[in-house]
């Protein structure tokens, strides 16, 4: 059994959607670096450990990354998964773990890395938004992508509607990611590609009509 630790920094719809999903994960812990984050107390009142590692508590952006780093060893998890961390992780944390972090974004990537995604999107006129599921690197929100899921953007959509449905999107496939992982489904191929095995084969994991609302 593969074990996790999943970051969070608010409500944690994306960690609650991988708990309810039921991959095989055992979920060690999940920490937060803000102690008010609502995800806690979900994750507390069904049995799962809790953390706090507060970055206000601390003067710089490698001291929070050390503190956080020893937390998530303690814990000795296979993978961590950030589900809606709203903190940038320095480049020493990010090879402390390389090639076991995960983060979903809310954007077909390499489109609109960073923040506000919707408000961009909508922005650039673009027919299809979406959410991606990629490894943590060095680089902002440009690691290898393990899966992506796109909704269509309507007229008259506003951020919060567009939000909404790529919102649903992650809830999907962040879970299926990690029941991947589980199952040893995902490998690096020659350059940093990540693939996906189905049925003995390796195949690249493309966004089909299925993947699409």
């Amino acid at each position: 059994m593969k074990s996790a630790v999943i970051l969070i920094s608010g409500r944690g719809s994306n960690m609650r959607a991988i708990v309810e999903a039921k991959t095989g994960l055992e979920v060690r812990a999940v920490v937060s670096n803000r102690p008010e984050a609502a995800g806690l107390a979900w994750a507390a009142g069904r049995g799962i450990p809790t953390r706090v590692v507060d970055h206000r508590a601390h003067g710089t952006r490698e001291a929070f990354d050390g503190k956080l780093a020893l937390e998530i060893e303690a814990l000795r998890p296979d993978i961590i998964l950030m589900a809606g961390f709203m903190r940038v992780l320095g480049e020493g944390f990010v090879r402390r773990f390389e090639r076991r972090m995960l983060n979903i974004h809310p954007s077909l990537l390499p489109a609109f890395p960073g923040l506000h995604t919707h408000r961009r999107a909508l922005e650039a006129g673009v027919k299809l938004h979406g959410a991606t599921v990629h490894y943590v690197t060095a680089a902002l929100d440009n690691g290898p992508i393990v899966v992506q899921g796109a909704v269509p953007v309507l007229a008259g959509d506003t951020e919060e509607s567009l939000a909404a449905r790529v919102l649903a999107v992650e809830h999907r496939i962040y879970p299926q990611a990690v029941r991947w992982l589980v199952e040893d489904r995902i490998e690096f191929a020659p350059g940093g590609v990540v693939q996906v095995r189905r049925s003995g084969v390796s195949t690249d994991w493309m966004v089909s009509p299925r993947n699409i609302e």
